[in-house]
């Protein structure tokens, strides 16, 4: 078991216990300040978003490098102060959500993926709307990810795997050497083939003009019909695993992940209802990463809510597997100016109906380091605050 969960901040580490870490902290705390900071995902206080939102403000007006904040990255490579800019040290495994977000555009919340670190190899797990930005923004180049991983076809999930593959292949965004590597389940063949149709003039156009040596432009695809380990190499295994996207089962294929490094674990629900295999392959993982979908009146567009799994479900869900920490991602959460989703808060609170361990409401570019010790929690605050230095 992880003695702690901790939250960096620059130059100092603090340690918080699992009493004390995110979940109901973040209601008591919004409750002790009489305000509510829409979009916080951990144990903020109101007072602390204060003070990083007037910085990010102030520094804004005097053209001074910039504090992060949820629509303010940076986005230079080589000056990104974003932890996964750098490669996690020997034995652990970083874990930086990519994008958080649904089929809705948002600037907030990008579309659904997950970067993968282990030693020296990237992957990536779905390519959402704008997961090539918010690699840059994290200062992983896109020829530094070395595979795709989709867990099923939804557009918000596979809308940037050309760019992934693309700019990846350009020299001045680290120039992949290889083809570019996507794994998944039946129907991953026909997509590909399909991508490398409609952009080979791109690829010959490129090749033609002396820019790109041909065997640096390929796509390869890696499809597997049964579930299972699927991936198994420089000590990272990547099991697949049926999930349910309806009460149907039309939509497919539906997968999750697990994805074990060095004896650390990460568990991705995929777009899901409330599923028994996702607490089954969640069981004891370091980090199991839960899609969730909420609206304030429960008895709206159930059309909606009877694909995804609501925050009392997952909690159940959290409690039959145990994570050491459970992560909400893929967030279905209102339909801006049609539908009114629920608080921060509140989707803790339903959570806490069925599971009372920690509970992290996840953001973009929010990154988790899964030690031998423990896990360090970097949020948007802390993004800010490192930026700042």
């Amino acid at each position: 078991m992880k003695p702690f969960i901790s939250r960096t901040r620059p130059f100092a580490r603090t340690a918080l216990t699992g009493a004390l870490l995110l979940s109901l902290t973040a209601v008591t705390a919004c409750t002790a300040t009489g305000a509510q900071e829409s979009g916080s995902s951990t144990t903020e206080s109101s007072s602390t978003s204060s003070s990083t939102s007037s910085s990010a403000t102030s520094s804004r007006n005097a053209a001074e490098p910039r504090d992060v904040t949820a629509n303010d990255f940076p986005v230079n490579i080589t000056e990104s102060t974003h932890p996964a800019a750098n490669p996690p040290a020997e034995g652990e495994l970083r874990v930086t959500l990519l994008g958080t977000g649904s089929p809705i555009p948002s600037t907030e919340r990008f579309g659904f993926s997950v970067l993968v670190q282990a030693g020296e190899n990237n992957y990536v797990v779905d390519a959402g709307r704008g997961a090539i930005v918010r690699l840059i923004q994290a200062g992983v180049e896109a020829g530094q990810v070395d595979g795709l991983f989709l867990t099923h076809f939804h557009s918000d999930h596979v809308l940037s795997i050309d760019d992934l593959w693309m700019t990846g292949y350009v020299p001045a965004f680290g120039g992949r050497e290889g083809a570019f590597d996507v794994y998944g389940p039946e129907g991953v063949t026909n997509i590909v083939d399909n991508l490398r149709e409609a952009f080979q003039n791109d690829v010959d156009v490129r090749v033609a003009d002396g820019e790109l040596e041909r065997d640096t432009t390929g796509i390869e695809a890696h499809e597997f019909t049964e579930d299972g380990v699927i991936f198994d190499e420089d000590g990272l295994k990547v099991t697949m695993f049926d999930v349910q996207h309806d009460p149907a089962d039309v939509i497919q294929p539906a997968k999750g992940y697990r994805i074990d490094y060095e004896g650390k674990s990460v568990v991705i629900s995929g777009d899901t209802i409330p599923n028994e295999n996702v607490a089954t392959y969640g069981k004891d993982a370091d980090i199991l990463i839960h899609e969730v979908a909420a609206f304030q009146d429960r008895n709206v567009l159930p059309q909606v809510i009877s694909h995804h799994t609501t925050p009392d479900q997952a909690g159940e869900i959290f409690a039959q597997a145990q994570p050491k920490l459970a992560v909400y991602s893929h967030f279905v959460n209102g339909i801006p100016g049609k539908v009114e989703g629920i608080s921060d808060e509140e989707m803790i609170a339903r959570t806490k109906e069925n599971y009372d361990g920690e509970v992290v409401l996840g953001q973009d570019l929010m990154s988790f380091l899964i030690t031998d010790e423990d896990i360090e929690v970097t949020d948007q605050a802390g993004l800010a605050e490192l930026a700042a230095e």
